[in-house]
């Protein structure tokens, strides 16, 4: 039998997605401050945390769904 599917913890789940994101957004700025790095490492590390920059606006709207969606408006 399928266990059902239980979203009441989403938004503390996406929360904790949202901090580590931006916790590794810190230590890769770090790496790009304090290491010396190759041009087209540093054009990877700046991409990277360009695209958890867009993950992070994803998952803050998809908390605000869910709220909405749980809570009303």
């Amino acid at each position: 039998m399928a266990k059902p599917d239980d979203r009441s913890d989403n938004i503390r789940k996406m929360q904790e997605m949202i901090d580590n994101t931006i916790e590794n957004m810190h230590e890769a700025g770090e790496t790009l401050h304090n290491t010396k790095l190759t041009g087209e490492q540093r054009a990877a590390i700046e991409a990277k945390n360009r695209r958890r920059e867009e993950a992070i606006r994803n998952f803050r709207a998809e908390i605000k769904d869910e709220y909405h969606d749980r809570f009303g408006d």
